[in-house]
């Protein structure tokens, strides 16, 4: 034990660190370089105390967070022991055994925040995020007397987030009581509860093309057909809409209504009106996304506020306040809103009622409202310059210019999306080919840009630098 002594007596302590976490830091260092070697019997507590010129608590907290990191275990009577398992192995170790295909890759390096930049992520850099009020909203919940701590909170979500949603709807023309209002951890959950209550296997489903690269495989899981209407940002063929409504017979069509991803497009008053007609005429359900509402700097029509009979309605805030916020929401009819309140339960489907009370607070002190003012504004002028440098790079925009975060455009003749994105990575520049959301048979002609995450000048050099590479 003199060597284990020797080890813990050299620890030094620096100014403005917890001992706690310093000692936690050095004795793990120690561990994993063999300085206490698995197996070794630390000294009691009351030496470990004079060893490091500290007290008795601040060592039994550091030995409390040893235990919960898995490098130190107690036997009863017998004290503390180094315990390096192969779960406190490095990361990594072992072979990547996810999916190594281009698009696959692709997709989880959009999610991940590793210091790459990332012109094709689907939400707002942090820098553009309210973290002052959201840090505030956070204070207020967890200081609040309402935050039930030891409960699972209400099935249907937390009452005043509802009826504070329940006004939101009602600013686009949605009409429904609390009721009908049901909270969701995400959107894509919302979308996966409604279709267990919605479809079945063999049920054929109608979806925007492009559209958002999850809905493909969460429809696979269902066992559905799938069948797709190209989507452009002027909209789409309404009669060609029709004539595959006569030859496939959908039972669902899924959309994004306003500012569509990723061509920007919103349904017109007399689209959203022949939607809904058909929708009553060949007797199909609408699931109308709306997940970019807050973006939009022009009210468009919500197809949804014609009624709930034959449309559901999804949205949330992991796009506009915080991806980590996962807080969403689903406005259906009453039969569905059961429904699917019952399927919450009987699933684990159980919403953070914390989550929701910080969101709430956001949109009851006027500071989302705020928020979103700024990112309009600021999405407008970034999509212009980011628009401009895609021009000089010989590309075309094929989406509606100005609103929304996104910008939908055309390669230059000769360059594919999936090389493009896979030759980004290794610079560092995590880009989303077009075949990450459209089955189109031109769809590896073009890439889509966010644009808070591309009005970069690094951004626009490196994808310079990119086109200049030799692609095969």
């Amino acid at each position: 034990m003199q060597a284990q002594r020797a080890v813990i007596a050299a620890i030094e302590f620096q100014p403005g660190v917890p001992l706690v976490q310093q000692i936690v830091d050095q004795l793990t260092v120690a561990i994993s370089q063999g300085g206490l070697p698995h197996g070794s019997r630390l000294p009691p507590i009351r030496e470990l105390s004079d060893l490091m010129h500290v007290g008795k608590s601040t060592v039994v907290d550091a030995l409390d967070r040893l235990r919960a990191k898995g490098l130190v275990v107690s036997r009863q009577g017998s004290g503390h022991y180094v315990h390096r398992s192969s779960s406190t192995l490095p990361a990594n170790a072992g072979p990547d055994l996810l999916p190594q295909d281009t698009l696959s890759v692709v997709r989880r390096a959009v999610l991940l925040d590793n210091g790459k930049l990332r012109p094709g992520a689907g939400f707002l850099p942090s820098s553009w995020l309210p973290a002052e009020e959201l840090l505030k909203a956070v204070r207020g919940t967890l200081r609040a007397t309402s935050l039930r701590m030891g409960e699972y909170g209400n099935a249907s979500g937390y009452l005043p987030l509802r009826q504070a949603l329940r006004v939101k709807m009602s600013t686009l023309g949605i009409e429904a009581p609390v009721e009908q209002i049901i909270t969701t951890a995400n959107t894509v959950q919302a979308i996966d509860m409604l279709m267990r209550l919605l479809v079945k296997p063999g049920d054929t489903v109608l979806l925007d093309d492009p559209c958002y690269f999850t809905m493909h495989t969460n429809l696979a899981w269902h066992g559905v057909k799938v069948i797709t209407i190209r989507r452009e940002c002027d909209g789409m063929d309404l009669d060609a809409f029709e004539q595959l409504l006569i030859t496939h017979r959908p039972v669902l069509y899924m959309t994004n209504n306003a500012l569509h991803n990723p061509t920007g497009h919103s349904f017109t008053s007399a689209q959203v009106y022949r939607l809904v007609e058909l929708s009553h005429r060949y007797n199909f359900h609408i699931l109308e996304d709306d997940l970019y509402c807050d973006m939009q700097q022009r009210r468009t029509p919500r197809l949804a506020a014609s009624g709930l009979d034959n449309v559901s309605y999804v949205s949330g805030f992991s796009k506009t306040l915080t991806a980590n916020s996962r807080v969403s929401f689903a406005v259906l009819s009453p039969q569905l809103a059961a429904r699917m309140v019952t399927l919450k339960m009987a699933c684990g489907g159980m919403t953070s009622e914390m989550a929701e009370q910080i969101i709430c607070t956001m949109l009851s002190d006027g500071s989302y409202a705020k928020h979103m003012r700024r990112t309009v504004d600021r999405l407008y002028e970034s999509n212009s310059r980011v628009a401009a440098w895609l021009g000089e790079a010989g590309c075309s925009v094929s989406s509606l210019p100005g609103e929304g975060l996104y910008i939908w455009t055309r390669l230059p003749e000769g360059f594919k999306a999936e090389c493009l994105a896979r030759k980004g990575l290794e610079i560092d520049l995590v880009l989303a080919p077009g075949t990450m959301l459209s089955k189109a048979a031109d769809a590896n002609q073009f890439l889509r840009f966010n644009v808070a995450h591309s009005d970069h000048v690094q951004v626009r050099e490196r994808f310079f630098r990119l086109l200049d590479m030799p692609h095969k």
